[in-house]
């Protein structure tokens, strides 16, 4: 029997590897060597740190997730690997897939996505970040010449700025309270916002904050969208909607990436929507959202500092 090792959680304030056994393929199913994997630091601190409501335990639940969030729990959807053993077609292959850190694993051939040559395995570690940024575009509706607003540059906030930008014409403004991470804004060609600044077409918030909410509900103007990608956990949420909010018509749209816009639903699906995220790695410009790489034997080390609040990085690669 194949041995791995995979990350767990085995408490709110502690991670570990452990040793994980992999039973043999069976039909319709392939062995992945992992190269690289993704974390996705704000949720997967959450779930690192026990924030996960009860109520939504179930629904929370990523693919080939083990144990529960109540602990212990192995967690993580963005993992790159190379195809040592399935069928023909995919042997030798580079595929990216939704599974927790773990160094090898078995998986149902239909759940991997085969990398285009034109995408290094390391870059390929974004795609399942990149799709959340894209269904959030989606929930947009953004058009040519709109005026954008981006709180929280963290990746998934930088990740929107950068599909914003490539529409003709959109004027992106951004903030984000970090200095690394204004920095890098700054790096991308973004403008700061400015408390002057106000009407707004569309905000996307990310923070995770109420006062980045709060920003986001007061620079939009009439009809003005505000696109929440943040996800808080068991944390409240307050946000004044006094002011302008009602007067002016101003929406506030959820964004999950779990789930496709009604809109696009006729005619994308899942497979889709990655093929086209993967079309967009082609381009080297993504590299620049990778800022930290660390060994896999790291990682428990690497989730101590993320419970201790570090976001010294905008993101964090795992190597295999």
């Amino acid at each position: 029997m194949t041995k791995a090792s995979a990350l767990w959680h085995l408490s709110s304030k502690e991670s570990k590897i452990q040793a994980q056994s992999l039973s043999p393929i069976q039909a319709g199913e392939c062995r992945i060597e992992t190269a690289f994997s993704l974390v996705s630091s704000g949720t997967e601190t959450l779930v690192a740190t026990g924030r996960v409501p009860a109520e939504l335990h179930e629904l929370m639940q990523v693919p080939y997730q083990e144990g529960d969030f109540s602990f212990p729990v192995k967690y993580g959807y963005s993992l790159v690997g190379k195809v040592v053993e399935g069928t023909t077609e995919l042997i030798g292959k580079h595929v990216h897939l939704l599974h927790p850190h773990q160094s090898q694993c078995v998986v149902n051939f239909q759940d991997v996505t085969i990398i285009p040559e034109e995408v290094p395995s390391r870059r390929a570690v974004l795609a399942s970040n990149l799709e959340t940024a894209l269904n959030a575009i989606w929930d947009s509706r953004i058009s040519a010449g709109d005026r954008v607003l981006v709180v929280g540059m963290g990746l998934i906030g930088s990740l929107v700025a950068q599909l914003v930008d490539q529409f003709p014409a959109t004027q992106v403004s951004v903030v984000d309270t970090n200095d690394v991470r204004r920095e890098f804004a700054r790096q991308q060609g973004f403008s700061l916002y400015e408390p002057s600044d106000a009407s707004f077409d569309i905000a996307f918030h990310t923070s995770g904050s109420s006062a980045g909410l709060q920003t986001c509900v007061d620079a939009v103007g009439y009809e003005g969208k505000i696109v929440e990608l943040s996800w808080y956990g068991t944390r409240a949420v307050e946000v004044q909607l006094g002011g302008s909010f009602h007067q002016q018509r101003k929406q506030i749209i959820s964004s999950q990436v779990s789930q496709l816009p009604p809109h696009r639903q006729s005619r994308w699906d899942y497979r889709r929507r990655k093929q086209t995220v993967l079309e967009l790695l082609k381009d080297d410009v993504w590299d620049s959202f990778l800022t930290a790489t660390v060994d896999f034997t790291d990682t428990p080390a690497l989730f101590d500092k993320l419970r201790q609040g570090d976001r010294s990085q905008l993101s964090w690669t795992i190597a295999y």
